[in-house]
């Protein structure tokens, strides 16, 4: 399949390209060159099959042409050897859990499909591909962990000075190798910005192979669309669900509408964010206002410029109206945040974390505030482990909370990175030098 830039529909690479560049030179992002069709029947009987299964009929769609069936099952296999349940809450609401991976989180599904997909592009090269990442909390530990050791790939994460858990500090700084962690004094979205910066830098690219494995980078996108389609056909209705997205890049939203149109049933999607609200502020008000990010206690959705909103008006072709018939926005307070796992906990026994709180709140309020929806099963996306937020959690229940044994045992490593100040020539000459 081809795929070409949002900034200029005739800007046409082909698979590998997409991946190894991660952006267009123009500044746009990459999108697939059509969102291929998968019959009502076979979705039907998705229901039957593993994750795995529904993977390699899904990804298929935009991997064939470039890849042999051997290599997209070997890849598929390799980066989804978890499951992704989901889970009742009552008869009405379910909670897809999505952080059963390495690292406790959703990230984990997109970073090791890349990592496999980008070593078989790769395999017949002779340079060194080295990936930049911005990091929230959660893509950080994802990459870290699905790259890590991987042949030909060195790897830069750049995360904000004391904006993501201590726990999450801890996934992404205590691996070594060719795993370089960078914390940056400014906030996400001064990541994100450098990052970008970098991928277009000439400087850079002229003399080293550079991409990154943020979701702006389409081979993290699309695999993302797999869990849709294992939780949108377990409910046993003919109904089609709603599904609340916990949103900050929007790299997540964005690939639940691509398995939308690929044919699943969702009635609607509710994008979920806390009080970085750019998105629901545009819904209501049709003006799409970037504004510096605030700090909040679902840190990974700290973004005040999502990313992938571009990818979301060239998927409805800039209709406004069209984008507001799928999509309902919901921002959420901490205290509301606070309030609403609490009140889970002791009336289901069902504990979220901050992100899934998110969701679960505009789970919730979709059935009182829309008519539409009070009668439809409602999913939302859990999207981390409540341990990585242990901290918080323990102040919100009251009590220490249990940690899963993978990460206990990534706490106890020594941590190694560098501090940098948010000054792109300092970054940039840093990472010169890193690469040789």
């Amino acid at each position: 399949m081809k795929f070409y830039s949002t900034k200029n529909i005739r800007n046409v690479c082909d698979l590998k390209t997409a991946v190894i560049k991660g952006m267009p030179d123009d500044g746009g992002l990459f999108m697939p060159a059509r969102i291929p069709q998968i019959p009502p029947l076979l979705i039907s009987q998705m229901n039957k099959l593993s994750i795995r299964e529904i993977a390699k009929i899904v990804l298929d769609k935009y991997l064939c042409e470039d890849l042999n069936p051997s290599e997209i099952n070997q890849i598929v296999e390799e980066a989804l050897n978890f499951d992704t349940p989901l889970i009742p809450i009552s008869e009405q609401f379910f909670v897809l859990e999505l952080f059963h991976g390495p690292t406790l989180a959703f990230k984990d599904i997109g970073a090791r499909f890349m990592s496999r997909l980008l070593s078989k592009l790769n395999k017949d090269a002779n340079r060194e591909i080295n990936l930049v990442v911005a990091t929230s909390g959660d893509t950080g530990s994802a990459v870290a962990s699905g790259f890590f050791n991987v042949e030909g790939i060195r790897v830069f994460i750049l995360y904000p000075s004391e904006k993501i858990s201590e726990n999450q500090k801890k996934q992404i700084t205590t691996y070594g190798a060719n795993i370089h962690p960078m914390e940056i004094k400014g906030t996400f979205d001064d990541c994100q910005k450098i990052v970008k910066q970098l991928l277009r830098d000439p400087k850079i690219t002229t003399k080293h192979r550079i991409t990154t494995a943020n979701s702006i980078n389409i081979a993290r996108l699309l695999p993302q669309t797999v869990y849709y389609f294992k939780a949108v056909t377990q409910i046993e209705n003919d109904e089609k669900p709603y599904v609340c997205v916990p949103s900050g890049n929007f790299g997540n939203l964005c690939a639940g509408i691509i398995a939308k149109k690929m044919g699943l049933g969702i009635h609607r999607f509710i994008a979920a964010t806390n009080i970085n609200d750019v998105i629901p502020q545009y819904l209501l008000t049709g003006e799409y206002n970037p504004k510096p990010s605030r700090t909040t206690l679902s840190n990974a959705m700290d973004v005040g410029n999502p990313s992938n909103f571009e990818r979301i008006l060239e998927l409805y072709r800039d209709n406004d109206q069209q984008i507001k018939e799928d999509l309902i926005g919901m921002s959420f307070t901490d205290e509301q945040t606070k309030s609403l796992i609490k009140e889970v906990y002791h009336d289901h026994h069902y504990l979220l974390d901050p992100h899934g709180a998110i969701g679960f709140l505009a789970m919730k309020k979709g059935a009182i505030d829309y008519h539409e929806l009070r009668h439809r099963k409602g999913i939302t996306l859990e999207t981390a482990h409540p341990a990585k937020f242990k901290k918080d959690m323990d102040l919100i229940l009251g009590n220490p909370m249990n940690i899963p044994m993978r990460l206990k045992e990534r706490l106890e490593k020594k941590e190694a990175f560098i501090i940098l100040p948010n000054e792109y020539e300092i970054i940039q000459d840093y990472l010169m030098d890193m690469m040789g």
